[in-house]
């Protein structure tokens, strides 16, 4: 019998390992690399109820950096896959909410050590092949990232399960943190296979149900995902995975009385058009849905005079071009003032031209490929529609290039217009835009940076001049989620900087954060009194 309020582990961030050439790590992971790049084609199904669900649709997963290369296929569903995933969860719910939470944490507990230790490589090189991480971005992502949103989650829930209303005499008040009632709908990008599993994760630790849609591209690593939340123990029909059309499991999803929330992250039109969808529907639904977005981003790096260049230089090359700027999170465009501006732009020209790309196989690939043929494309047309304008420039990059893989080399773009295209639209690539303002117009151009886009992602300031930096935080309170000073803009750490934007970048729910989690419970007051009253009169009545 439960009898105690249970002190978990300590939530510490887990180590990021280096894999210089020569290292136990380095070698272990390109030999799993090789093992699972060589092995026969992989089945990947669908995961309901417990059960491997295979159909007579079968799409190819390739290495977008080698995409004539078959690493397996995965099996494509319909309507009647939706419906029985949720009818799964539906069934799993009320054992899985019921269950002491002690055991749900300890299930994700098992899973990060799982993670840690025998799933570390495959989960790496999973990413690395079908996602195209070199080996520090998958490290990063697939392993520490996923294993800390596990730990620190764990860690908030005890939290949250502890925050305790006061009690007068006579009375003794309660809160209960209930799971929502119905199932929670995830829908996951293809750029953080950490994102993909948390997303789901994190509502099935507060005692929800799950159906989870992951991103075409991301397939590979969601099936090592679910062979993890197997190997830790987790009960059949808690989470499901379903590999559908969108708006095939839209049709079902949110028009289902059941469904409680939406945990998403993608396209700021496809939640917007979601969120529409759901709102349409309301009157169906048995409570009102919790809706948890974190969409798209602008991000900008805010240069000051007092800035250092080959600080600016380098906030610029790593926060645009790693993972090839395919993180919601990339500096897609900078502002640099005049007084620095020849400095920068030739320590940005020499750091980008020393980048090598390639494979991920080979370590020493700084760049990788981009996503798939379809991102190609929209990177590379708007390369080409920078090429044709006469108020901006390539000043390094430009060339594209996809006979064997879907390769775009990181471009720098300056312009004289301050509303150039590539300074205002989302591109989700590796391409960076450059406005160099007069050094003496800093507060006018803190204003452009704040009206120039409707996200609010992520945003820094490099700056040596505290009553600058002071002024930037001012300025840009409501431009970025989260603000950076004197780095780039990416790189959040679970339980160090919670993550997550507002305007058309979410619902600034910050992922690995306590507030997230208590998105998925509904709580419930109880007061209990230990001599009640025996007559209506009141004293004042006389």
């Amino acid at each position: 019998m439960s009898n105690a309020l249970f002190k978990v582990p300590t939530a510490v961030n887990e180590p990021v390992k280096s894999y210089a050439p020569g290292s136990t790590e380095h070698t272990s992971l390109i030999a799993k690399y090789k093992e699972m790049y060589n092995q026969d084609p992989i089945d990947v199904p669908m995961h309901i109820g417990g059960k491997e669900v295979r159909t007579n649709e079968k799409r190819p997963m390739s290495p977008p950096h080698d995409h004539k290369k078959i690493l397996g296929h995965f099996n494509y569903g319909d309507a009647s896959h939706v419906n029985d995933a949720i009818d799964s969860a539906m069934v799993a719910r009320e054992e899985w909410a019921n269950l002491p939470w002690e055991h749900r944490a300890s299930i994700f507990l098992k899973a990060a050590d799982l993670l840690a230790g025998p799933f570390r490589d495959k989960m790496n090189a999973s990413t690395m092949l079908a996602q195209s991480k070199n080996v520090f971005q998958a490290e990063i992502d697939a392993a520490c990232e996923l294993i800390d949103f596990f730990k620190f989650n764990v860690q908030y829930v005890t939290q949250i399960y502890k925050e305790q209303p006061d009690s007068l005499p006579g009375m003794w008040n309660r809160l209960e943190y209930r799971p929502l009632e119905g199932f929670v709908f995830a829908i996951t990008p293809f750029n953080f296979t950490s994102i993909c599993a948390n997303l789901c994760a994190a509502p099935a630790m507060m005692g929800n149900v799950v159906v989870w849609k992951p991103a075409e591209s991301q397939m590979y690593s969601a099936q090592v995902i679910m062979e993890l939340f197997k190997a830790a123990g987790l009960p059949d029909g808690v989470i499901n995975l379903v590999s559908v059309d969108g708006p095939v499991a839209g049709d079902v999803v949110f028009k289902h009385k059941d469904f409680a929330g939406l945990h998403f992250t993608g396209s700021t039109a496809v939640f917007r058009h979601l969120w529409k969808e759901i709102g349409e529907n309301i009157a169906g639904y048995r409570s009102y849905p919790r809706i948890v977005g974190e969409t798209g981003g602008k991000d900008f790096i805010m240069v000051h005079k007092s800035a250092d260049a080959d600080v600016v230089a380098t906030a610029c090359t790593r926060g645009s071009f790693e993972f090839q700027g395919q993180k919601c999170s990339a500096a897609s465009r900078a502002y640099i003032p005049s007084n620095i501006w020849d400095e920068t732009k030739k320590i940005i020209i020499d750091q980008v031209s020393s980048f090598k790309m390639g494979t991920p196989e080979d370590t020493s690939n700084f760049i990788n490929a981009v996503i798939d043929e379809r991102s190609f494309d929209k990177i590379a047309g708007y390369i080409d529609f920078v090429k044709e304008q006469s108020d901006a420039e390539i000043i390094v990059g430009g060339n594209y290039d996809k006979s064997s893989g879907y390769y775009i080399e990181p471009t720098v773009v300056v312009t004289t217009n301050k509303k150039f295209r590539t300074l205002c639209e989302e591109i989700f690539g590796p391409v960076l835009t450059i406005y160099v303002y007069d050094e003496n117009a800093f507060e006018e151009t803190l204003d452009l940076v704040d009206g120039t886009s409707d996200y609010a992602l992520t945003g820094s300031i490099i700056s040596n001049d505290r009553y600058a930096i002071n002024l930037a935080m001012k300025k840009l309170e409501n431009a970025a989620g989260n603000f950076y000073i004197n780095d780039k803009p990416t790189g959040a750490v679970v339980g160090q900087q919670p993550f997550g934007g507002a305007r058309g970048s979410g619902t600034n729910d910050k992922a690995g954060a306590p507030m997230n989690l208590l998105r998925w419970v509904s709580a419930r007051t109880i007061k209990e009194t230990f001599i009640p009253a025996t007559d209506y009169r009141y004293p004042f009545l006389g």
